[in-house]
């Protein structure tokens, strides 16, 4: 650690566990014990009941976990494959194309997230290409959202990557496209399968674009969640953001592994 006395490590361990409670900890805490709650009237929640997970895994809150499992996991590829392509492009540019790439890939998250479910919604409601109604836009909208967090990851992996390795393999007489394929990649793995955990954990919790575009019959587990929330059915609502949030940390846990394999081949 960088603080060596006993006596600054337990006031900076007493500092982290000030802020590091309240903020973070009791909020989710809250939402566990209501989750099993029926009501809450004083200090702690009373009436214990695991009817709200049982109505939580089936059903069409499970259709909706589904729903959300599906959107993340095609909005998180597909945010990969565009992330990484376009890292490795812009990888080739000089610093003024560099900065246009950037700008481009980081403007949907310098929006709110609405303004990028309107304007998603307005360019794709008329023909030729015509996807209001349907669930491919909340995907297009989830892979416009995350896309600039995979392209970001790539291009800092791409900027610590030793050259050694391509020239190597380029000096032995391999194409550009076997570099790439067969160097490159293999070395950005770990900061890939990082990039694709994060963008499917963000995609998981989208709410504000996804309320604007989803169809009836593509419903998201958080737009679920506020619709309980918002006619006061706060104990169930509860429950499904605690099996959203496991569901989240169990896959973010599986990329973890698959990093860490990544990292030591």
């Amino acid at each position: 650690m960088l603080v060596h006395s006993r006596a600054a490590r337990c006031l900076a361990w007493a500092v982290f566990f000030v802020l590091f409670l309240p903020v973070f900890a009791l909020p989710f805490l809250v939402i566990v014990a209501a989750s099993f709650a029926t009501r809450w009237s004083g200090a702690l929640p009373s009436g214990a009941t695991t009817a709200h997970y049982r109505a939580a895994l089936r059903g069409d809150a499970l259709d909706a976990l589904t729903t959300s499992l599906l959107t993340a996991l095609a909005a998180s590829a597909l945010a990969l494959v565009l992330g990484t392509w376009a890292a490795l492009a812009a990888g080739g540019l000089r610093a003024r194309g560099r900065r246009v790439v950037d700008g481009l890939f980081l403007l949907p998250v310098a929006v709110p997230s609405v303004v990028v479910g309107l304007s998603l919604l307005v360019a794709f409601s008329e023909p030729p290409l015509l996807l209001n109604g349907t669930p491919q836009i909340v995907v297009v909208a989830h892979t416009v959202l995350v896309t600039a967090f995979a392209y970001q990851s790539v291009t800092a992996a791409l900027a610590r990557l030793d050259p050694a390795y391509e020239q190597a393999a380029a000096s032995l007489g391999a194409s550009p496209a076997y570099v790439l394929l067969w160097v490159k990649l293999p070395l950005l793995l770990p900061s890939l399968t990082a990039a694709g955990g994060l963008c499917f954990a963000l995609s998981m919790g989208e709410l504000s674009a996804t309320m604007m575009l989803y169809p009836p019959d593509w419903l998201p587990l958080p737009v679920k969640i506020f619709a309980f929330t918002d006619r006061g059915a706060l104990f169930p609502g509860a429950a499904l953001a605690v099996v959203l949030t496991g569901t989240t940390l169990l896959a973010l846990l599986a990329v973890g592994r698959i990093r860490t394999r990544a990292s030591y081949r």
